[in-house]
């Protein structure tokens, strides 16, 4: 399994995911929103709103193992 990296991180910009951390941990139902670096320019930070919520928080790419993408289909409600 590669590495979580800057160029697969740019695939699932604005796609909501499950981030799961290098150290065991998991974040849940996530919308990537951006990818900036910080500010002397080496560290590349992964930025995200949880779901209902529309403040951001960032993340240093090195602390995310994998990301999995979730179904649209399964996150729609049912009337």
């Amino acid at each position: 399994m590669e590495n979580f990296s800057l160029n697969s991180a740019k695939s699932y910009l604005g796609k909501n995911v499950n981030l799961h951390l290098k150290d065991g941990s998991v974040i849940v139902n996530v919308h990537l929103t951006n990818i900036k670096k910080n500010d002397a320019g080496k560290v590349a930070l992964i930025e995200f709103t949880s779901s209902g919520r529309s403040n951001r928080t960032s993340l240093p790419l090195r602390f995310i193992a994998w990301a999995e993408q979730l179904n649209p289909n399964l996150l729609l409600t049912a009337n």
